[in-house]
């Protein structure tokens, strides 16, 4: 549980705000069609994402959530994957159940927000405008906006700085262990969604302060804080 009230509230995109698997799923089977490989299906792409798209692609083409394709392959894969995602950013997407509550209380309860992820921007903006959230968040950091990213606590750091806000003042809202890695490390505190990504593990192994269904939920979390 928070044991304080935060000042700054930083939230994840994929498998937090969004659940983007479709258009992942689609754009890893597109791809691989291309290359005369067999499809993976949406529920192996849903195990996989977290990490950026060049992990999920390099993921794809293993068929495994560790290891490496022959680079060859991978540098044919990789343009052929980025083609077709520019153009499904957000065809099959869609916000989270709650998620347009919850932003609607913090941003009316005047909490700092920022969106923190590991996508590449080109495809972060683009998707954020389709669901009309983009302007809900006073700073974005990306996956290339900064030389590194999740589960390094750079980016989170770098937000702090931005809004001036204390790590102990701050809220990491995630739904991987990347998130729960990149919060301790910069000494925020860290809430979890249940659902989102995470390869497949519950969540709650990885310790969070705490485990929302729903973001939504988070104004009863942030009111019983002190």
């Amino acid at each position: 549980m928070l044991g304080k009230k935060p000042k700054m509230v930083l939230i994840d995109l994929d498998g937090t705000l969004v659940d983007s698997v479709p258009d992942l799923a689609f754009c890893v089977d597109a791809m691989m069609a291309r290359l005369d490989l067999p499809p993976h299906g949406e529920r192996k792409v849903r195990d996989w994402v977290g990490n950026g798209v060049e992990r999920l692609v390099r993921r794809a083409l293993t068929g495994q959530l560790e290891g490496e394709p022959d680079e060859a392959l991978f540098q044919r894969a990789y343009p052929i994957f980025l083609e077709l995602y520019a153009e499904n950013t957000a065809q099959r997407s869609r916000l989270y159940p709650g998620v347009r509550e919850g932003l609607d209380y913090l941003k009316a309860k005047g909490y700092a927000l920022g969106c923190v992820t590991n996508k590449a921007a080109q495809f972060t903006e683009p998707l954020l405008k389709a669901l009309g959230i983009y302007d809900r968040f006073a700073i974005l950091i990306s996956g290339d906006t900064l030389p590194r990213k999740k589960p390094d606590p750079l980016p989170l750091l770098h937000a702090a700085e931005f809004f001036r806000v204390a790590p102990s003042e701050a809220l990491m809202v995630g739904d991987s262990v990347s998130d729960v890695k990149a919060a301790r490390a910069a000494g925020f505190h860290i809430v979890c969604m249940s659902y989102g990504y995470n390869h497949g593990s519950d969540i709650r192994l990885a310790d969070p302060d705490g485990v929302i269904d729903s973001l939504a939920e988070l104004r009863g979390l942030l009111e019983r804080a002190a």
